[in-house]
């Protein structure tokens, strides 16, 4: 690899340094390295889309042609946002982490020298790649579609307000399947079942496999369990009750849409995945051990 997109966040401490330093290394040697908001330069730099000003550019049309990697620096939740955003580039991704090592992140900024190799490898050809499936999620009021939207971890139906008990009737491929009375709704990903899904008592699951999880949020019934369902399965969830400001669902952490009584979140595999690179011969078992055990 020889042409690489950075985006730091910055809100975490040190990453605009860290960005700068990274560019640097890699225009050394002969590298193209764009920084998020447009900053460019090196041999054969990779030319910005021309013909419209950047403030109506999606982010994914930012990403100048040539580019062959995207590097992230901050956390988990910096890199699921770039993947989000740049789904339909189809780029591989990695991330730097800033603080504590997550489940995406690969490479920490703490040791002397990992930023450096994991540069050094990516110049070498010497990674893999992983194919991570995304969720597709659409909402629909009476026969409208108000929102589309892409999430690589979750999807999730909350209530806005406390104290509130959700009402929601649920299908699978157009068929009912059950009502839940809880705070909330997960539907995550194999990538995600690591994130809201874990803290909610969802299984976890190895992240290259093809399902995907409903965990119900605190519930309110003696029998609320998670399920797992193949990942070519089309999910309904339609709100039920009276309340029509109490609920809204949120994909990734980050997009919000407010729902009313009888919408609808149709939850399908999005045709697009995640293109992850992954550096280093370590399972997703010992980096399961390594997490659980705090380190």
């Amino acid at each position: 690899m020889k042409h690489f997109y950075l985006i730091w966040n910055p809100r975490r401490d040190g990453t605009k340094a860290m960005a700068e330093q990274i560019r640097s290394y890699l225009l050394n040697r002969g590298c193209t390295c764009v920084l998020r908001g447009g900053e460019e330069s090196g041999p054969a730099a990779a030319a910005k889309p021309q013909g419209r000003p950047e403030e109506e550019m999606s982010a994914s049309e930012m990403v100048p042609e040539g580019t062959e990697c995207i590097i992230t620096l901050g956390g988990d939740g910096t890199l699921i946002r770039a993947a989000r955003e740049l789904a339909p580039r189809q780029l591989p991704v990695v991330g730097v982490n800033m603080g504590h090592l997550g489940y995406l992140t690969q490479v920490g900024c703490q040791e002397p020298g990992e930023v450096t190799q994991m540069l050094d490898d990516l110049m070498a050809g010497q990674f893999q790649l992983e194919r991570r499936m995304m969720l597709k999620g659409t909402v629909r009021r009476g026969g409208t579609v108000i929102k589309e939207e892409l999430a690589l971890n979750e999807i999730l139906i909350s209530r806005r307000e406390m104290p509130k008990i959700l009402n929601l009737r649920l299908s699978v491929n157009g068929a009912p399947l059950c009502r839940y009375q809880a705070d909330g709704m997960i539907i995550a990903t194999p990538t995600g079942s690591t994130a809201y899904n874990l803290s909610a008592g969802g299984p976890i699951v190895e992240p290259s496999a093809q399902m995907t999880i409903l965990t119900p949020i605190c519930p309110h019934d003696l029998n609320g369990r998670s399920i797992v369902l193949a990942a070519e399965d089309t999910i309904g969830i339609e709100i039920l009750g009276h309340d029509n400001e109490g609920q809204a669902v949120v994909f990734d952490g980050g997009a919000a849409v407010k729902l009313k009584v009888g919408d609808r979140l149709l939850v399908e595999r999005s045709r697009v995945e995640t293109v992850m690179v992954k550096l280093h011969e370590v399972s997703f078992v010992d980096n399961l051990r390594s997490k659980m055990a705090g380190r």
